[in-house]
């Protein structure tokens, strides 16, 4: 992760074999058996996987050229004490054992779980903007998967979930629900939302290129975050709204009369087909952004794509559609890793943390409550209702999390934080992949409810800790 690092302050190093796996089998003494081994691990060729069975697949490379400065060593060299050889993370324990989650605490600032359990679905669809929740709106659909479907479901589920006790009792309920129609902008909450072939529906189907077609994230430009799009299913329209600009509306309808080929390297270096949005909408992008943009919409034609590493052993994997994400359909993060992770970086800090603030820099998908921090790294799969998911993987996370996504302030303490949490590693939150169920009726994701996880085969029960201890 120390790339990751690295990009906290300009500076960008070069990580893996460098295209020459000789010289890095010899150098780090990995033997022709060991990289069949890491293959089989799921180590490609440019992924962020640094160790297999506790051992290095590369290094670090810093170069330095006829441009570089006696600045740029000293640069660097500072940047090897203040993130690796510093002694301040050891100053802040931060707690390795689980932590139960306890609703009564997080009621003060994440008013939402207390009506969690009151929540259950329903044959229509609210839509909440996230931070505008006087102006929801009601989308009535007619459609709901029959009661003996989604129980025949979850009782094969039940067979292999996680028992109770385990969760001292408490089940484990969805609370929060976002998608992120425009890639890299800012979220929008809903309380139930259908599920579509590419995950929730419409989630990062859009996205904003600069002048030469490349996407462009926050991490370029930070001000995307104050960008505001919101879905109305009833008029079929997306809003886009931010200060100090007049509200856009775009159209749902597909329209596919100027269409263009992107290459957006961020999406696993695959070729996306994509169309314009138009001139009217680029202007608008290009005002508040402050330079020459465009949006544009992935194509309902394009092909299924998967990344490798993490479909491996899915036996679903020629199946998975992907929008415009980088790596899964959906991510998820439990709201007891974010509370303790909230504990640790606001001791460094020394100032309060907003538990709000913090989870949307996390830009999940699902938020769920279950009773131990991290728990969910444990899960092979999980059921929601009818869905059924399986866990892909662990989400490594860049210097996007150090941008607040209220103000686009940038502040490299958050990936320091959880990097010194995490023991060196910047993993938060899980991928998650939907099964297609093959039914006619859609699904719909919805807030309060139950989540049932099933462990992975390596992972050992614990019975719950005492209340006492």
């Amino acid at each position: 992760k120390v790339d990751k690092m690295a990009s906290l302050y300009n500076i960008h190093v070069r990580t893996g074999c460098f295209c020459n796996t000789g010289a890095c089998q010899m150098h780090l003494g990995i033997s022709n058996e060991d990289i069949q081994r890491n293959l089989q691990a799921g180590h490609v060729c440019g992924d962020d996987i640094d160790l297999v069975d506790g051992r290095p697949t590369g290094s670090v490379r810093i170069s330095f050229g006829y441009m570089s400065s006696f600045e740029d060593a000293q640069t660097f060299l500072k940047f090897i004490i203040a993130t690796r050889l510093s002694k301040s993370d050891t100053e802040i324990p931060f707690q390795s054992s689980v932590t139960k989650l306890m609703t009564e605490a997080v009621s003060d600032d994440h008013p939402s779980f207390n009506n969690a359990d009151k929540l259950a679905p329903i044959p229509h669809i609210l839509d909440r903007g996230l931070r505008n929740n006087s102006s929801a709106t009601k989308t009535t659909v007619n459609w709901q998967r029959p009661e003996a479907e989604t129980e025949s479901i979850r009782a094969a589920v039940s067979e292999t979930a996680v028992p109770t006790c385990r969760r001292g009792g408490k089940p484990i309920t969805v609370t929060n629900i976002y998608l992120y129609p425009i890639k890299s902008c800012s979220a929008f909450e809903v309380t139930e939302w259908p599920v579509g072939n590419q995950g929730l529906l419409y989630d990062r189907n859009w996205m904003v290129v600069n002048q030469n077609g490349v996407c462009m994230t926050q991490k370029q430009e930070p001000r995307l975050c104050l960008v505001n799009p919101s879905i109305d299913l009833k008029k079929k329209v997306m809003v886009i709204q931010a200060k100090g600009m007049d509200p856009i509306s775009v159209s749902l309808e597909e329209n596919t009369g100027k269409e263009a080929v992107i290459c957006e390297s961020k999406v696993c270096s695959h070729r996306v087909k994509t169309y314009d949005c138009g001139e009217r909408i680029a202007g608008w992008f290009s005002l508040f952004l402050g330079r020459p943009c465009r949006l544009i919409r992935q194509s309902s034609d394009t092909k299924n794509r998967s990344h490798q590493k993490n479909t491996k052993g899915l036996a679903f994997a020629t199946n998975i559609s992907l929008s415009l994400v980088n790596e899964a359909q959906y991510l998820l993060i439990n709201i007891a890793s974010i509370l303790q992770l909230k504990e640790h970086i606001s001791a460094r800090l020394e100032e309060p943390l907003e538990t709000e603030e913090l989870l949307q820099r996390f830009r999940a998908n699902i938020v769920i409550s279950a009773p131990e921090s991290f728990e969910e790294e444990e899960w092979a799969e999980i059921s929601i209702g009818a869905l059924r998911f399986q866990v892909v993987g662990p989400c490594s996370r860049c210097q996007i999390i150090c941008i607040d996504q209220q103000s686009g302030e940038r502040n490299k303490e958050f990936l320091q934080s959880l990097s010194a949490a995490r023991g060196r590693k910047t993993n938060f939150g899980i991928y998650l992949m939907n099964q297609p169920l093959h039914s006619p009726f859609p699904d719909i994701l919805s807030v309060g409810s139950e989540v049932l996880p099933v462990l992975k085969e390596n992972t050992e029960i614990q019975p719950p800790t005492s209340s006492e201890e």
